[in-house]
């Protein structure tokens, strides 16, 4: 389904896939999406229209996808251990196939202006980083258990990993370890605040929404309401809201605490631009007034 993500009012819902959808994602621009799904396969659909631009075929459960950076690339992950990457501007060539993964994929980002992937395995511990000019693993991130998120933070500093109780932050660029907290429960998915780096969230086995410090890992806050464990959180694209995904099947949005006013002009430093403001409200009206999405 797409919601807006501001009201969480229905928009539309992508319909084709006949297996449960795992993951999905939103191009840069947000004109197009990606899923991947237990039917074997990843789709691309046009995101004002809820047309299916293509499908994907693998010879197994998909269970992670992303677009690379530039748009132009869709990186794909499953049960067959391979990670793929399709050209979006010749749709029916055979993708580019990059194996050695020690186990089952669960996570795939881009990072390094999409010269560099990252996965993570269900069944293995760590974190691997490919080069795709050499095709070749780089670099592993040590963990004690399966990592079962991973974030790359907006300006491309920090990845941020869930794996077991404990939640760590990586320098991207030299991939050493900067800062790792013990949470009180087992965690599936962690998030960086993007705009001022300075509180993260985690979400996981009690239900709850924990807000904590980046720099102490001290607990800020705690949003209850969930009545299932959460296999999701990710902060808003401006850091104003973030939103956790639960096995009770629903997705709860949340207001960012209130800042101080340090924070508060730096956020009104960074609001958007009015020739931002208007390309959002053209793809709204293009969405709006699509006939198409939701209705095959």
């Amino acid at each position: 389904m797409l919601r807006n993500g501001e009201t969480g009012d229905w928009i539309g819902t992508f319909e084709g896939h006949k297996g449960a959808v795992w993951s999905s994602c939103l191009d840069t621009n947000a004109l197009r999406v990606a899923s991947a799904s237990a039917d074997f396969s990843a789709k691309l659909w046009d995101a004002l229209t809820g047309d299916e631009l293509h499908s994907f075929e693998h010879k197994h459960i998909v269970r992670a996808c992303a677009f690379s950076e530039d748009t132009h690339h869709l990186l794909t992950g499953g049960v067959e251990k391979i990670l793929r990457i399709f050209d979006l501007n010749r749709l029916d060539a055979a993708p580019r196939e990059v194996d050695n993964s020690p186990g089952s994929i669960r996570t795939v980002a881009w990072l390094h202006s999409d010269q560099t992937i990252l996965s993570s395995c269900s069944d293995t511990s760590g974190v691997r980083f490919w080069d795709l000019r050499s095709g070749k693993i780089v670099q592993t991130l040590e963990t004690k258990s399966p990592v079962t998120s991973a974030e790359v933070s907006q300006d491309g500093r920090y990845i941020t990993t869930a794996d077991g109780s404990t939640v760590k932050f990586w320098d991207s660029n030299h991939f050493e370890l900067v800062k790792s907290y013990d949470m009180p429960c087992n965690v599936e998915s962690a998030s960086l605040e993007p705009k001022h780096g300075n509180k993260f969230i985690a979400g996981g086995e009690d239900m709850w929404v924990h807000v904590f410090d980046f720099h102490t890992g001290k607990e800020l806050g705690c949003n209850k309401g969930h009545h299932g464990p959460i296999h999701c959180v990710r902060f808003a694209p401006g850091g104003e809201s973030y939103a956790s995904g639960s096995e009770d099947g629903t997705i709860r949005i949340w207001l960012t605490s209130p800042v101080s006013r340090e924070e508060s002009d730096a956020v009104r430093g960074n609001a958007p631009n009015p020739k931002v403001k208007a390309v959002v409200d053209e793809v709204t009206r293009k969405i709006k007034s699509s006939l198409h999405i939701g209705t095959a």
